[in-house]
């Protein structure tokens, strides 16, 4: 096997961990911090004619003050299914109807709601570990079959070593999000 087919596959390995990362900075915006940020309403999807819509679809998702955020539903007939799909979404933000207008006030967050937001991040941190652990299991495989169609010991050595190194890099930079964003959680 040559050279140039693992150097592809390590291309791979970090596009695949990269990925993982990515996914983990996206769950992490739609945790409510206190701050209004239209992304946290990303993740909730309205009934619109039948089908499953994301919010954002169905009107325009605006930050007028740091915590307030406001729907302006574009189809009168939606106004009450995006509020009982806000209410129903579990963010703990209660909408108030104003005409095509939905306005969505940011509560401060108490100690009780931080410190469960800080172990839902953690858990979205886990999540992406095991993503980048599987990405290294595969990686391992890919090298024992390399080594049964005749790699050197030497060889798969550097390689694991390499793989390893991926790993480490990119679970350091998944807890290094992590605190920052526990960080900003735990902020009052």
């Amino acid at each position: 096997m040559a050279d140039n087919d693992l150097e592809i596959d390590l291309d791979e390995l970090q596009r695949r961990m990269d990925g993982a990362m990515s996914a983990l900075r996206q769950e992490f915006q739609s945790l409510r911090t206190g701050r209004a940020s239209g992304s946290m309403l990303d993740s909730i999807t309205v009934d619109a004619y039948g089908q499953p819509t994301p919010i954002n679809q169905v009107g325009t998702v605006n930050v007028p003050e740091p915590r307030m955020i406001t729907v302006t539903v574009w189809d009168k007939q939606l106004i009450g299914k995006v509020e009982k799909a806000i209410r129903e979404s579990g963010l703990g933000i209660n909408p108030v109807g104003d005409g095509m207008v939905i306005r969505l006030p940011i509560p401060e967050l108490n100690e009780e709601r931080r410190k469960q937001l800080s172990k839902l991040a953690a858990q979205y941190a886990e999540s992406a570990r095991v993503a980048i652990r599987n990405v290294r299991r595969d990686g391992m495989d890919q090298l024992k079959k390399a080594k049964a169609n005749g790699m050197g010991e030497d060889d798969q050595k550097i390689w694991a070593d390499e793989i390893q190194e991926l790993t480490d890099k990119a679970i350091a930079r998944i807890d290094e999000t992590l605190e920052h964003k526990q960080e900003e959680i735990m902020q009052v």
